[in-house]
């Protein structure tokens, strides 16, 4: 008889402590979505929100987008951790807004900052491990580091 509200007590105790330690399903993008076709982009979207990195090319076999798209892809998870969202287009006829604000020739790798500065241009793939080193030294994502740890500011 008393194993009863025993087995109840523990349940109710379990329920909230489990809620609140499992992520929500809606909070873990999938891995695919951070990587979009940026040729019907607008930047504002995504402005205090993510850090757009924009991958231009002339064509979508273009040796060095390849290369950097393999080199984001492998390191998908360190990316997703800084709220990085990958946009391509390798379209050089297209006047999307993107090659309008932009202007790459040829391949070109740009980061683009929460406030919307563009940060960053390199006509030569990088990998995410520079990617990653210069996006921990703004100051913004300083910042998600403390709040993250729980430090004071």
């Amino acid at each position: 008889m008393k194993l009863i509200p025993t087995l109840v007590f523990a349940g109710l105790l379990a329920a909230p402590l489990s809620a609140q330690t499992a992520p929500a399903i809606d909070d873990v993008p999938a891995p695919d979505s951070i990587v979009i076709e940026g040729t019907d982009v607008d930047l504002k979207q995504f402005r205090w929100k993510k850090r757009p990195l924009v991958v231009f090319a002339d064509s979508p076999n273009d040796p060095q987008f390849i290369r950097q798209m393999e080199l984001l892809t492998n390191e998908l998870p360190r990316l997703i951790e800084r709220d990085v969202v990958i946009l391509t287009d390798t379209d050089p006829e297209g006047d999307s807004a993107l090659r309008q604000q932009l202007r790459p020739r040829g391949f070109m790798l740009a980061l683009i900052v929460k406030d919307g500065t563009i940060y960053l241009r390199k006509p030569v793939p990088w990998d995410v491990r520079e990617i990653t080193r210069t996006i921990d030294k703004l100051p913004m994502r300083e910042r998600e580091i403390e709040e993250r740890r729980g430090l004071p500011d």
